[in-house]
């Protein structure tokens, strides 16, 4: 079997099945469901549909509840999609990465505020005595023009 056949049923099914929750589904447990990304064995016999949900953990497993019970349904709509003789077992694993990237962001914006000054810089004055520079071509003993 080759990675790419592999590669190429796992993406597939990743389409499928958020297909599938967006068009077909109608459970209001899986609303905040987004599928992040699939794998699937070598036989192509047992797949991996990784997801995340936007929410606290109770929704995380209201999620996952919802997945255990749609896990059949949602099997026998990617079968028909893939045209393989026997439709890959499901599995449904959540995928901590986007709430990982959200804390990451969060946490960036906080340290960026902590290090904006709280007001402006001021523009610095000048320094009197460095504004004006000498002119080699003339001295401070000699009137300009009288060379």
């Amino acid at each position: 079997m080759s990675n790419r056949r592999a590669a190429r049923v796992a993406e597939r099914i990743r389409q499928d099945a958020s297909l599938i929750l967006l068009r077909d589904l109608r459970d209001p447990r899986l609303e905040l469901v987004t599928i992040t990304r699939a794998e699937i064995s070598d036989d192509l016999r047992h797949a991996t549909v990784y997801y995340s949900v936007l929410g606290d953990e109770a929704k995380r497993r209201t999620a996952e509840r919802g997945l255990a019970s749609a896990r059949g349904l949602i099997r026998a709509r990617i079968s028909k999609g893939l045209g393989l003789r026997e439709a890959p077992e499901l599995r449904f694993q959540f995928d901590p990465s986007i709430q990982k990237a959200i804390e990451v962001s969060k946490l960036i914006d906080q340290l960026a505020a902590e290090r904006r000054p709280s007001d402006p810089p001021q523009p610095k004055e000048p320094d009197q005595h460095s504004e004006r520079q000498p002119d080699p071509q003339h001295s401070d003993d000699e009137p300009a023009g009288t060379t």
